[in-house]
């Protein structure tokens, strides 16, 4: 039987146009057209309120917030399991339905506050990351099918990140060790580091802003962890880990001496070019740090097949 391939997306505000992952989206919509996934924005959909919900609102805000979008899936694309493209965004919901589904009160508040825009949750819809939709319903062998570049040559260091491995993670996946970048990567032709020894350190999140300075060594260590297991590039499946990464290596570089250079691109960037992308498609003009070794895979031309 096969598994269903339409979802109710959810794709957050990071990823929206001239947003900091504007280019996350752009590989992920490339990615599934090839794969024969149908994504459906929920329409109307709210912000998550990652970055502002533990910030004096209080919990019940925040849960509203999201069940809000939750309501809107189950109103508008019933049956269809909801699914997240950014880590935040996915961890937050997550959240959210774990505390509803184990809480009559807090459900009650909640479809109390939901009730004044006419909404009601009713908590059938799943909460997914598109790496679970991935690994889960179409499975490495799937994945592997459309491959017509292989990433042939490149070594990925696979950067997890902290908030898709705790505390909810990718099932089956181990918390200190997850290797579904590593698997992911070898189905994509490429090679992985499955040494690379920071793949489940943070990034320094929002620190960025507030100590600079702690978010920085952060990024430091796992830059120069990339360098040490000999890594081309890193992969990672997280937005804010994406731009933290790739961002300050220039103001490390000022401030310390360092010479970093090290492109960090999302997975669905990797499998939009091996699946035969353009490098637009897969929003590679959307770096600061450009990938070359992935631009030059894209720009290659596929040999046409006899038959």
């Amino acid at each position: 039987m096969e598994k269903k391939r339409a979802y109710a997306f959810y794709p957050g505000c990071s990823s929206q146009l001239r947003a900091s992952a504007s280019n996350y989206l752009v590989s992920v919509q490339t990615m599934c057209r090839y794969l024969d996934v149908k994504l459906t924005p929920i329409p109307d959909w709210n912000c998550c309120g990652a970055s502002i919900g533990y910030a004096g609102s209080g919990e019940l805000a925040r849960h509203v917030m999201n069940a809000r979008n939750f309501a809107l899936a189950e109103r508008h694309l019933p049956g269809q399991d909801i699914v997240a493209t950014c880590a935040a965004c996915w961890l937050g919901a997550r959240e959210t339905k774990e505390k509803l589904d184990a809480s009559a009160q807090l459900l009650a508040d909640t479809n109390e506050a939901l009730r004044e825009a006419g909404l009601r949750y009713q908590g059938r819809a799943e909460v997914r990351h598109m790496v679970e939709v991935l690994i889960e319903d179409l499975g490495y062998e799937g994945l592997a099918q459309p491959v017509v570049k292989p990433l042939e040559g490149i070594k990925f260091a696979g950067y997890v990140g902290c908030q898709t491995n705790r505390p909810f993670g990718i099932a089956g996946e181990s918390f200190e060790n997850p290797m579904y970048l590593d698997r992911l990567v070898e189905t994509l032709g490429g090679e992985a580091l499955p040494r690379y020894e920071q793949k489940v350190t943070c990034c320094g999140g929002a620190l960025a802003f507030s100590e600079p300075e702690k978010s920085q060594k952060q990024i430091r260590q796992i830059v120069e962890a990339a360098y040490d297991a000999g890594a081309d590039m890193i992969v990672t499946p997280c937005p804010l880990c994406q731009a933290n990464v790739e961002i300050y290596q220039d103001e490390i570089n000022r401030r310390e001496g360092t010479r970093f250079a090290m492109p960090v691109a999302y997975y669905s960037q990797l499998m939009a070019v091996a699946y035969g992308a353009t490098p637009k498609e897969a929003g590679l003009d959307g770096h600061l740090i450009a990938p070359k070794k992935l631009h030059e895979i894209a720009v290659k031309v596929v040999p046409a097949q006899k038959g």
